[in-house]
Parts: C-alpha cells; sequence; structure tokens
C-alpha cells in the first residue's frame, strides 16, 4: 500500500532534517475517542456543528507526539495502534463528522504546531484541507489514483477482512464526503501528482520529490 502517509515516510529518506505531521491521524484520533466513548455516530452528526473539536480533543485527552521523525497519537496517555485509526469505521466517521464540524480552532493548533517545528525541522505535513490550516506552505500536492487502483491498494491494506466491493463502495462515499467538504479543492500553488501507475511507495514520492526544489 502506498497512500499519502507510505508516500510522506518515503520522503522522509529524500529530504534532509525532516518530520511527518499526520493531520490526519490526529483527526481520526479525536472521531476515534468519541466513538469509543459509547457515543454512536447518528447522535454525534446531530451536535458536530456546535462543537468545538479542539475543545473535545482536550476533554478527551487526545495528544499528538513525534517519534522516530513520525506522528505517534495518544489518548489519556495510551499510545494508539494506527490500524485502530485506519479502520474503514473510523475512515468513513472521519469524513461525515469533517463535512460538518467546526474545525476552526482546530485548524488554529494545526498552524500553531507546524509554527513550532518549522524553525528546526523540514516538515512534511500529510492531510487534508492543509491550504486551510497553513496557507503558507511551501508546497501542496494533491496525490491522486484511478478508483481501481486505490481499491486494490485498499484491499491489500486490509487484507481480506473487508471484500472488495465494499472497499470500493467505501472509497466512493468517503470521496463523496471529501469533496463536500472542500477536501479536494486545488488551490493556484496545487500541484497533482497521479500516483496511479507507481509500483511502490518509493516510486510515488520520487514522483513528489522531482517537484521539490532543496535549498
Amino acid at each position: 500500500m502506498h497512500g499519502k502517509t507510505s508516500i510522506c515516510r518515503e520522503l522522509l529518506n529524500m529530504v534532509p532534517n525532516s518530520i511527518i505531521l499526520e493531520g490526519g491521524n490526529l483527526y481520526r484520533a479525536i472521531v476515534y475517542a468519541l466513538m469509543n466513548s459509547g457515543i454512536e455516530l447518528e447522535e454525534l452528526k446531530k451536535n458536530m456543528k456546535s462543537v468545538d473539536i479542539k475543545e473535545i480533543m482536550e476533554k478527551l485527552k487526545v495528544s499528538i507526539k513525534i517519534e522516530n521523525r513520525d506522528t505517534t497519537i495518544y489518548i489519556n496517555n495510551e499510545k494508539i495502534d494506527e490500524e485502530k485509526l485506519q479502520s474503514k469505521e473510523s475512515s468513513l466517521a472521519v469524513s461525515e463528522i469533517g463535512k460538518i464540524a467546526d474545525n476552526k480552532n482546530l485548524y488554529l493548533f494545526g498552524h500553531k504546531i507546524i509554527d513550532e517545528f518549522k524553525n528546526n525541522y523540514n516538515i512534511i505535513v500529510s492531510g487534508r484541507d492543509l491550504m486551510k490550516i497553513y496557507p503558507e506552505l511551501n508546497y501542496h500536492f494533491l496525490i491522486t489514483a484511478s478508483l481501481e487502483e486505490r481499491v486494490k491498494r485498499k484491499c491489500i491494506q486490509y487484507n481480506g477482512k473487508i471484500n472488495e466491493e465494499e472497499v470500493r463502495k467505501n472509497i466512493i462515499q468517503r470521496d463523496k464526503l471529501q469533496e463536500e467538504s472542500g477536501f479536494y479543492t486545488k488551490y493556484k500553488n496545487t500541484i497533482v501528482v497521479d500516483v496511479t501507475n507507481c509500483k511502490t511507495a518509493k516510486e510515488s514520492a520520487n514522483k513528489v520529490f522531482d517537484n521539490i526544489k532543496m535549498s
């Protein structure tokens, strides 16, 4: 599998003095913590318009740390396995909640985190809505691949736990929600990189890196 996160991890080997900030995993952790607190998704969706996501993060003790140059998520001081954050339920819930939640304070928090690290590191940020979080990004890449290629890669990631048709349905549903949320917006400085024909994460990362000018 070579999605955004895998590509970013390969870029760590190419960009000197770099770290990864995975905004998507932070958002997934917040939604994961909410769902594991016993609240049903439909109930969450009813109330999310008036909810401050950053405030929820503090209440549920969701925190972000950099370990081995990568983002690690903790909930109530317990390290959360990425497989839990990337589950089908979490991914769809994130797309639905992201569409209606008030993310303003969370975006301000994300901007602050980037500011804290940028003086000491080259920061590789992975996630959606990055231009809203940090308009001053040096580079903004939109990674794309064909639907069939994404289905194939996701099936490999799930290792047979979910059948192909369900994976396809979930991807189409998530794409629709994320497009409605504006996550696929192309800005004047957006560089679209199609990785459909890339066989490995390293090959995809090289395609991205070809567009970066190192000073």
